[in-house]
């Protein structure tokens, strides 16, 4: 299909990394200097150069590399600038926002030019939202800037293609873009194989280092730079920068030329792969092209190819052309941005004007924007469109009807690959151990080995899934594993929340951590997934991973004991091999935490393997309805925040089939939703099916009423994450009336209730209250919303109690009876303002008699940080205006599709917004700014302004 190797061995060495691993591998090697600033996901490349640097590790001048954090991005871009004008190889490492806030350096850099490389983990703008995943809508922004832009499409060509950014930067005196796809590139582990430092070294263009430093700025050399020049001689002064940008596409050939004879590949500007005689042929760049190549390698009697852009600035048509297949008659550009109102996106106007007067179509399509996943089915549907020349894929788009419609096409990816998925929940090891798992497999033995992981962007205590794959051929799939050999779930409540076991292939295995044991697991198990099961010959396994930490004293740190049942059940290596090699890797992690960590970690590896079990498949669950295989059966009917808060839930009659009754001893007593259109629409059209897992199927029209970023507020409050394995319950007899536990619960999921005799409501039937202390004639109780509590325990830690006797106790989910209806009537109770004022609201009791206007966020369990701004708005909450810069605190208020920040019944509430990472205080003062405005249009502000930083708040 292609001819991508030659006929050199690779000798290199092997090693399990991620794309920023090795982006940072081969920055290291080339750089004096990093000035960094930290941003998502291109972090881990300054964290480990600034690891290594401090470990004492040479690069290839034979020094360590002198690492700088600067106070934003824009700050690590001028430092870079002036360290390349002085003389020294300089790097930085960033994406999205972050290099945007470089623009006005990078201008400066190609136009002084200076030979700096900086690596991208390339992510999306924030445009109407704001998105932590992958795009190239960043890098797309700098072409006009006069940087060259490089691209690698995966972990190994990030590692093999990088030093051909660095040696041309330094021969052809251009600074580069050096780019990968953020997470899928950047996060996701591959074995791959590795430069040695003396190898870079050896290819090192002195000639053009030598020149570098003697032209540098310094006390010594008799020349100045930075000058300001008027229009006589500004233009031409610019032009005269065209023999440099005309020689460099010739000068990054040449380097990857030596790249090739070292490692025996064959790397080109553009690398065709596929039909020799293709009459259609796709260009992209990115990730993409790794799945493009899988698709293209099983259909080979199609008449496809693929053009892989590496260099795209300097764009050179020449070298295009030359890549292109004389048959070629249908051209598709894939864009992963969108530019608004462009005739089409950047790759496809240049790939245009370079092929001006060929006879061929050219047509132009949008995919993978934020990480949306691309799969074989979508490049199919791309190479069968012959008529949209404007067209996206992966959505479906019912306004502007621009999306293609994908056809089912069979597996593309090699026979001998083991394709794995774990369902985790955010903190509970599963991704560690699956990191483990790659890391063991990738290198200890012969197979190829692939990790990518998926998170949604909750804090903590969020889903996670892990996507494995191993196998003899290589691995192309930059997609996520659709359909699986194996399939772990670590956390049973998925089971009732997510489609999860359709994933299967016929006579894979599914491994669950459960508690439940014989007749009570069979009633757990909806029917649906014990019908797929058995229709579909799944070898079904057990293990109850959380009692067997327990027992090791381990607790909730599972993730070594499912690591070895993995190993047990999957046979991707002989037990006894795994189980030595996982005892190898612990000797090596805990060693250094003394003997009795590591004694319980070899325990539960050893218990890992005995104690996991396989249950036979009744035949009769076969004849179960509701197969997940049918189309007519939708899993978020089986989830908790739709069949317990939507309008039925007034009639507990109609939730007797919901699975929170085989999972607790009675249902939760849900509050229906408030009466308010937009809260309705958005938890039904929006909210619920992203909760599901169901985002991706949902319609652009669906978005239509939040086109400009607009979030509903309140939202969390219809999640009910249930995610907590232990909760707080209330001992009336031990309360002393202090409030300390709604104070510093960061959740908000503790309340006092206070309740005046005679009035109704009348509390439900078992809700327990006390006298209120200084207020004759009221009662007092304290509220939890066990659906909302992560368990954290802050409460009970807080808590006085009496003479020693807590008012409040943790206690297992399993053994708890729910009160659930006690908070859902008492959180409707507040503000009390009698209570309020009585106690005073500057202090710790009498604050919390207010209603929080921010509440069930996604932070950490036990976070120190929402406590305090609950507080403020307890205090402020109507009158608050909140400019928040990205970083924690943003997350945890307002990540799709759910806002923290709520309003009261009069639809009062903080005034909530954020811009980007470094701006809080800019953009807090513009809101400012618009107050005093209105103030003298004679609108009086009454208002109080609190900026939230990324990491805190002042």
């Amino acid at each position: 299909m292609s001819n991508i190797k030659n006929q050199l061995k690779d000798t290199r060495s092997m090693q399990t990394i991620d794309g920023n691993h090795a982006a940072a591998h081969v920055a290291y090697a080339f750089s004096e200097v990093a000035a960094i600033y930290p941003i998502t996901p291109s972090s881990p490349m300054a964290e480990l150069c600034d690891q290594w640097a401090g470990a004492g590790r040479l690069n290839i001048w034979g020094q360590t590399m002198t690492v700088a954090q600067l106070q934003s991005e824009a700050g690590a871009a001028g430092a870079v600038h002036g360290a390349l004008l002085s003389g020294a190889f300089a790097t930085t490492f960033t994406s999205s926002q972050g290099l945007l806030l470089m623009l006005p350096n990078l201008y400066r850099l190609a136009g002084e030019l200076l030979p700096g490389v900086i690596h991208v983990a390339a992510r999306s703008i924030a445009t109407h939202a704001l998105s932590i995943f992958g795009d190239h809508s960043d890098i797309y922004a700098c072409r006009q800037t006069g940087c060259a832009i490089f691209a690698c499409g995966s972990v190994q060509e990030t590692m093999d293609l990088s030093p051909v950014s660095h040696l041309s930067a330094i021969e052809g005196r251009i600074p580069f873009l050096n780019f990968f796809d953020g997470f899928r590139t950047s996060h996701e582990l591959q074995k791959v194989k590795v430069w040695d430092y003396d190898t870079l070294r050896s290819m090192l263009p002195m000639e053009s280092v030598e020149r570098f430093r003697a032209d540098c700025l310094h006390p010594h050399h008799g020349k100045v730079y930075g000058s300001a020049q008027n229009p006589d001689i500004f233009f031409q002064a610019r032009e005269a920068s065209n023999p440099a940008y005309s020689a460099l596409p010739g000068i990054v050939e040449k380097q990857l030329s030596r790249i090739n004879q070292a490692i025996g590949t064959n790397y080109g500007l553009f690398d065709y792969y596929g039909n020799p005689s293709a009459t259609h042929v796709i260009v992209a760049m990115g990730s993409i092209c790794e799945t493009i190549r899988e698709y293209l390698e099983a259909v080979p009697q199609q008449p496809y190819g693929l053009i892989a852009v590496h260099l795209y600035r300097p764009f050179s048509a020449e070298h295009l052309k030359a890549a292109l297949p004389s048959t070629a008659r249908r051209i598709t550009v894939l864009s992963r941005t969108k530019e608004p109102g462009a005739p089409g996106e950047p790759l496809f106007l240049d790939v245009a004007a370079a092929l001006q007067g060929m006879p061929c179509q050219i047509l132009s399509g949008r995919y993978g924007l934020s990480s949306k996943d691309t799969t074989p089915a979508q490049i199919a549907a791309v190479y069968l469109n012959e008529t949209r020349s404007d067209f996206t894929v992966g959505i479906r788009d019912d306004v502007t009807h621009l999306s293609l419609p994908v056809p089912s096409i069979a597996n593309t990816a090699p026979a001998d690959l083991t394709a794995c998925k774990f369902w985790g929940l955010g903190g509970d090891g599963t991704v560690s151990a699956t990191k483990n798992i790659i890391k063991i497999i990738g290198d200890h033995t012969e197979l190829s080995a692939q990790g990518y992981f998926e998170y949604d962007s909750k804090k903590s205590r969020g889903l996670t899934i892990s996507h494995l794959r191993f196998g003899k051929s290589p691995i192309h799939s930059a997609y996520l594993v659709q359909h699986a050999d194996f399939v772990a779930c670590h956390n049973p409540v998925y089971l009732h929340k997510y489609d999860m076991v359709q994933d299967i292939k016929d006579g894979g295995t599914f491994l669950l951590n459960c508690y439940f044991r014989e007749k009570e697991l069979e009633e757990y198990l909806p029917d649906p997934v014990k019908a797929y099961l058995a229709k579909h010959h799944i070898r079904f396994c057990v293990i109850d991973a959380i009692r067997i930490g327990k027992e090791i004293g381990l607790n909730n740190k599972i993730s070594t004991i499912l690591q070895a049942a993995f190993f047990a059940v999957s046979g991707l290596l002989p037990p006894e091999e795994a189980k030595q090699l996982m005892k190898a890797a612990a000797a090596k992690s805990y060693g250094k935490s003394g003997s009795d960590i590591l004694r319980m970690n070899e325990e539960a590896i050893d218990r890992g393997f005995q104690e996991v079990y396989e249950i036979e498949l009744p035949k009769a669950w076969e004849q179960l309805t509701g197969h997940t295989d049918d189309p007519t059966w939708n899993s978020s009917r089986k989830n908790h925040p739709v069949c317990c808060s939507q309008e039925n839930s007034r009639d507990n009659s109609a939730r007797n089939g919901c699975p929170c009754r085989s999972s607790r001893k009675s249902s939760p007593d849900n509050t229906p939703l408030p009466d308010r259109p937009d809260i309705l629409s958005y938890v039904r059209d929006i909210q619920q099916p992203v909760t599901d897992q169901r985002g991706n199927e949902l319609p652009v029209s669906a978005f239509l009423p939040y086109a400009d970023g607009f979030t509903p507020p309140g939202t969390t409050a219809h999640e009910r994450r249930n995610v907590a394995t232990e909760i707080p319950v209330w001992k009336p007899e031990n309360c002393i009336q202090c409030n300390r536990c709604s104070f510093v619960c960061p959740h908000a999921v503790i309340r006092p209730a206070v309740l005046k005799e005679g009035d109704s409501p009348q509390p439900p039937e078992g809700m327990q209250t006390i006298p209120m202390a200084g207020m004759e004639g009221h009662t007092f109780s304290i509220v939890i919303s066990e659906v909302d509590c992560t368990g954290c325990g802050t409460c009970a830690a807080t808590c006085p109690g009496k003479q020693g006797n807590k008012a409040l106790e943790m206690v297992p989910i399993s053994e708890h009876e729910e009160r659930q209806r006690y908070f859902d009537f008492g959180k409707h109770l507040l503000p009390c303002v009698e209570a309020a004022e009585k106690f005073k609201t500057n202090t710790v009791k009498g604050s919390q008699f207010l209603r929080p206007y921010m509440e069930f966020s996604g932070a950490c369990a036990g976070c120190g940080e929402t406590p305090y701004v609950k507080l403020l708005t307890q205090l402020f909450g109507h009158h608050m205006f909140i400019a928040n810069a990205t970083g924690c605190s943003s997350i945890w208020a307002n990540s799709a599709p759910s806002c923290a920040y709520t309003v009261d019944d009069r639809g009062r509430g903080p005034a909530w917004s954020n811009s980007l990472f470094e701006d809080g205080a800019e953009f807090g003062y513009g809101m400012l700014l618009a107050q005093d405005a209105a103030e003298k249009r004679g609108e009086k502000a009454d208002t109080v302004q609190w900026i939230i930083g990324g990491d805190g708040w002042a």
